[in-house]
């Protein structure tokens, strides 16, 4: 049985789409499986690991005033990562995430471990929000595969 990877490097070249992926509390973890992916440089467009507020807003458009509202750790700004990266790419999907790793970090309305992941093509952005309960690196890992599976069911509508 194919494993996620080559499932997403199949479906990514199948269907001739390309990706960007805007990263936070992943710190570049899903860039770094993605292109581990023999083939990869066909669709794999760019990569940002925007870690602050100001890198979000510089890098992939998302508005200050969304920040503001909303705070990094939402679904208002997973989505405009998602859409940031994608329109700056010139890309067909843009994938992000955001969210508290941990261990420290976390508040009683966004404990540790809860993570928005975006997924934007030309018709829609989706956001996911799922809340782990692991320690930081099993929560980035997490965060990662869910990502992945994310992408892999979108192309399989493709």
């Amino acid at each position: 049985m194919m494993n996620k990877l080559e499932r997403v490097a199949n479906l990514m070249i199948k269907n001739e789409l390309t990706l960007a992926i805007a990263e936070s509390c992943t710190g570049g973890l899903i860039c770094h499986t993605v292109t581990n992916i023999p083939g990869s440089s066909t669709f794999f467009e760019v990569g940002i690991i925007s870690y602050s507020n100001t890198a979000k807003a510089q890098f992939l458009n998302v508005q200050k005033k969304t920040l503001e509202r909303y705070g990094a750790v939402s679904s208002q700004t997973a989505e405009e990562m998602a859409q940031g990266i994608r329109i700056k790419a010139g890309a067909d999907i843009g994938l992000s995430t955001t969210g508290v790793a941990g261990p420290g970090g976390g508040t009683a309305e966004k404990p540790v471990g809860l993570v928005y992941i975006a997924l934007s093509n030309e018709k829609k952005t989706t956001v996911y929000k799922y809340t782990f309960t692991g320690n930081r690196w099993e929560n980035k890992e997490s965060t990662c595969q869910k990502a992945l599976e994310i992408l892999i069911k979108h192309l399989q509508k493709q």
